[in-house]
């Protein structure tokens, strides 16, 4: 992937522009394959980290042959430091319910939910508002599509898209087995396409827009913006929609507070960069790398050198132990023992040649782990330990 040699600021996404009536109305008079196609060609990947083509998860879903299809929007945004999805519900809230529209006239669903976080219930009301003006829209312009809001219940789990459908159904929050996809047998077993909040305003901009206007932003393999949500030691908190394929340096040169030391990129499940390698790193999706290429679900953490990158990896694998669903062994004992390992060897109750062991134990997690919960916990892990080794033992 290569690195743009500058940050650039973008304004599609929240953008005063309140022009979604025309937009639905004119992409639902399309081809859906022609809408299809336009997706396609902007490269638009998830936002959610996992960067699935959007444009082909839909293709999928309209090619099931089903009597009943669904579209669910993640807003199950439970990754720590991340904090935009909540900002578009609350402020282009039209935007989001417009691209669901769009995608059930696609796919051919009559039905969209959006899975709410148990924490944002705050945004309930002014939410139902929207969807009630939304829907009166529809049936003027004689469009049957129906959304409804599932609140969740505060499992960090439930943003795991099978186990958010698992939720839905009344079970239990815990990840189903793939294949088969949500696109083949999704909710109630049937096809479904489920993005989260960020993607789907995407997709918004692509249907308004055109494709080239998004596929001109960004860089190969890495198409477009995105929005990223900034915390921790800097001047400059907040939501920023920028060009994908910057590097981590010009990101740190805008964002730190002149002594970061590390960046945090993608939340606690994603991996730990040293100011060593700031240069070297890309935000962007894996592709024919000239560096390091770092996917983003929009979580940027900054830390400063008055932090103890110890207390960091302590903090996440507390938050992982906690909220491990607990279905799979590697999962639910190795966030334990990773927890208890660290603690071990800073009391001096292991030796420093343990953390080689607990290493290796994330290796067995990454490939064993049932869902992305388990396996990403290396990611975090693996960057803190090999980077800051002496911070594990002093």
């Amino acid at each position: 992937m290569a690195i743009s040699t500058q940050l650039k600021r973008v304004d599609f996404i929240f953008n005063n522009e309140n022009d979604w009536e025309k937009v639905l109305s004119s992409s639902i008079k399309k081809n859906p394959q022609d809408l299809i196609n336009e997706l396609i060609s902007s490269e638009l990947k998830g936002r959610g980290g996992a960067g699935f083509p959007t444009g082909l998860k839909w293709k999928l879903a309209a090619e099931a042959n089903d009597d009943a299809k669904y579209i669910i929007c993640n807003a199950d945004e439970g990754e720590p430091g991340t904090f935009k999805d909540r900002e578009i519900l609350s402020k282009v809230p039209y935007k989001v319910l417009t691209a669901m529209a769009i995608c059930g006239y696609i796919i051919g669903a009559k039905e969209g939910y959006i899975y709410l976080r148990g924490e944002y219930r705050f945004l309930l009301n002014e939410l139902l508002k929207a969807i009630e003006e939304f829907h009166y829209y529809c049936n003027e312009i004689k469009f049957g599509f129906k959304i409804k809001v599932f609140m969740g219940s505060g499992a960090y789990i439930c943003g795991e898209e099978t186990a958010l459908m698992e939720s839905m159904e009344g079970k239990r929050g815990e990840p189903r087995n793939k294949p088969p996809f949500p696109t083949q047998h999704g909710y109630m077993y049937k096809p479904t396409v489920i993005n989260n909040v960020e993607t789907l305003v995407h997709t918004y901009t692509i249907f308004k827009y055109g494709a080239k206007k998004f596929y001109d932003l960004g860089v190969q393999y890495s198409r477009g913006t995105k929005l990223f949500s900034v915390s921790g030691d800097t001047p400059k908190p907040g939501i920023y929609e920028l060009e994908l394929g910057m590097s981590l340096q010009d990101f740190v040169y805008e964002f730190g507070d002149g002594d970061t030391k590390a960046v945090q990129v993608g939340g606690a499940s994603g991996f730990l960069v040293p100011r060593k390698k700031f240069k070297d790193a890309a935000i962007g999706f894996k592709g024919k790398l000239t560096g390091i290429s770092l996917p983003t679900g929009g979580s940027m953490m900054l830390f400063n050198s008055s932090r103890s990158m110890y207390n960091v990896l302590d903090n996440y694998l507390e938050f992982f132990r906690e909220e491990s669903c607990g279905q799979c062994t590697p999962c639910r004992v190795g966030c334990q023992q990773l927890l208890l390992g660290i603690k071990a060897v800073k009391r001096g109750e292991k030796p420093a040649s343990y953390l080689e062991k607990l290493l290796r134990l994330t290796e067995t997690m990454q490939l064993t782990a049932k869902c992305g919960l388990g396996q990403s916990v290396a990611n975090s892990f693996s960057s803190i330990v090999e980077n800051f080794h002496e911070e594990m033992i002093y």
